[in-house]
C-alpha cells in the first residue's frame, strides 16, 4: 500500500544521502524511481540531488508553481514507478502537499520527503508544517550538536561565523552557512 513518507531533520544528518541510498535500492532491484528537487537550490549543480559525502543523482526540479499530481501523473504514464522521491521538501507549499497525498491515494504510487523540519529560528516551514500534518509515516534523521546530544534546530551564521538572529526564512546554503544543534546551545547561540 503506497504512503507519504515526511524524513525530516537539521542540516547536515545526511537527508539527501538516505534519500540516494533508497532510490538506488529500488533501481538496484529493477524499479523505476523519480526523483525531484527544489529548483531555488542548486548548490550541486541544476537538477542535481548531492550529499555531503560525495553522492549525486540526476533530479527533476519543482518550484511552488509546478503542478506535482500533474507532473507525476504524466511520468506515471510513461513508465511505471516504483517510487517518487523528494529532496528540499521543506520548499513544497501546503497545496503541494496536498497534490502529493493525491498521488499516494489515486495514483497508488509511494512518496517519500526528505526535507528540514524547522528554518533556523526554530519556525516550521510551511512544506514541513503540511507533510508533518499529512504523511502517513515521519521519520527523524538524527545528527548530533557539538556537546553529543540529538541536534534538533540549526543557526544560520553569517561570512565572519556570527549567528544571525533574523532574515528571510530561505537562504541556501551549506556547511559555512547552517551548524545543527541541539535545543540548548541553539538558546544560547541565538541569546534566548
Amino acid at each position: 500500500m503506497a504512503k507519504l513518507y515526511f524524513h525530516y531533520s537539521t542540516m547536515n544528518a545526511g537527508k539527501s544521502t538516505a534519500l540516494l541510498q533508497a532510490s538506488h535500492n529500488y533501481r538496484e532491484r529493477g524499479m523505476e524511481t523519480y526523483l525531484l528537487t527544489a529548483k531555488l537550490d542548486d548548490r550541486v549543480g541544476t537538477g542535481q540531488i548531492g550529499s555531503r559525502i560525495g553522492l549525486s543523482a540526476k533530479a527533476d526540479l519543482f518550484d511552488t508553481e509546478t503542478d506535482l499530481f500533474e507532473k507525476i501523473e504524466k511520468r506515471q504514464k510513461s513508465s511505471t514507478l516504483a517510487c517518487v522521491f523528494f529532496d528540499e521538501a521543506q520548499f513544497l507549499t501546503a497545496d503541494q502537499v496536498w497534490q502529493l497525498a493525491r498521488v499516494v491515494d489515486d495514483l497508488e504510487v509511494p512518496v517519500m520527503c526528505y526535507g528540514l523540519r524547522v528554518d533556523f529560528l526554530g519556525n516550521l516551514f510551511p512544506g514541513s508544517a503540511a507533510l508533518l500534518a499529512l504523511a502517513e509515516v515521519l521519520r527523524e534523521v538524527r545528527t548530533i550538536c557539538f556537546c553529543g546530544r540529538k541536534a534538533t534546530m540549526v543557526i544560520r551564521q553569517d561570512g565572519d561565523g556570527n549567528v544571525v538572529t533574523q532574515g528571510a526564512q530561505i537562504q541556501i546554503g551549506g556547511n559555512e552557512t547552517y551548524v545543527p544543534l541541539c535545543r540548548k546551545h541553539w538558546r544560547d547561540a541565538i541569546g534566548q
